[in-house]
């Protein structure tokens, strides 16, 4: 168990990569925070974890409000005594429009969940980590932080700005014995892929920009994220590692 005892941090964690890395880390001997908007799906996250002898609480929350994060880096601490590794996931994904047609809603939305919630993550867990003397933070990007996709503007956007303040992050806190760090996925099989507006119109196109000719699944996000938090990656600081078959290579 490489995360015994180890306390750990998941946002987005009811559903796909976050659930994965939740599981994932609690099966290594973490004590794992669940944090995620919806209350039903965490819970049953939750269920599962403990049901297979893990060790885990379920915390409700807007990731956008800066309130509500505090409160849970805080609740996270007072429940397992620290906070060692964060895996920031929580994000949506948007519709298929051009820039021009994008609705200021929608892009307000995406600008929230996938760029503020973030940095208020980011802000909060590596607050805690300064005082504790450290820390992993994981990131959740994208391919997408990498290169672009038309009709994926604010999604785009937002991922582009996730691996600005990776990389900005690392290099201000690396010598605090903070590493942080960033996977980059492919498209990846999950709800959020399911749920797509456009899944049927665009699938097609995602599976012709993979090399390896086919689209992620969860495992293999949560495989690089396992790493990233584990003692193998201690000297990777501001990394955008990829795991998306091959796209950004193309």
């Amino acid at each position: 168990m490489q995360f015994k005892d180890k306390v750990v941090l998941v946002t987005g964690a009811s559903g796909g990569i976050g659930a994965g890395t939740a599981a994932a880390f609690a099966r290594e001997g973490a004590k794992v925070m669940l944090a995620d908007i919806n209350i039903e799906q965490g819970k049953q996250r939750l269920a599962e974890i403990e049901s297979a002898g893990g060790e885990a609480a379920f915390f409700c929350l807007d990731v956008a409000s800066a309130e509500q994060m505090q409160t849970l880096i805080n609740e996270t601490v007072q429940r397992f005594g620290r906070l060692d590794i964060v895996h920031n996931n929580a994000g949506i994904s948007g519709g298929n429009d051009f820039v021009a047609e994008v609705a200021e809603a929608e892009f307000d939305q995406i600008i929230a969940v996938n760029l503020k919630a973030v940095w208020l993550c980011m802000k909060y867990s590596i607050g805690q980590m300064l005082k504790q003397g450290g820390g992993v933070l994981i990131n959740t990007a994208s391919a997408l932080s990498i290169t672009a996709l038309p009709g994926s503007a604010p999604y785009t956007a937002t991922k582009h700005a996730v691996a600005g303040l990776t990389k900005t992050a690392a290099i201000e806190y690396g010598r605090q014995n903070i590493r942080i760090n960033a996977v980059c996925p492919g498209v990846i099989r999950t709800a959020m892929l399911n749920n797509h507006p456009q899944l049927d119109e665009i699938e097609p196109k995602l599976l012709a920009l993979h090399p390896a000719g086919r689209l992620g699944e969860i495992d293999e996000v949560v495989n690089a994220v396992l790493w990233l938090a584990s003692d193998g990656a201690s000297f990777m600081h501001g990394s955008l590692m990829t795991v998306d078959g091959g796209w950004t290579a193309v």
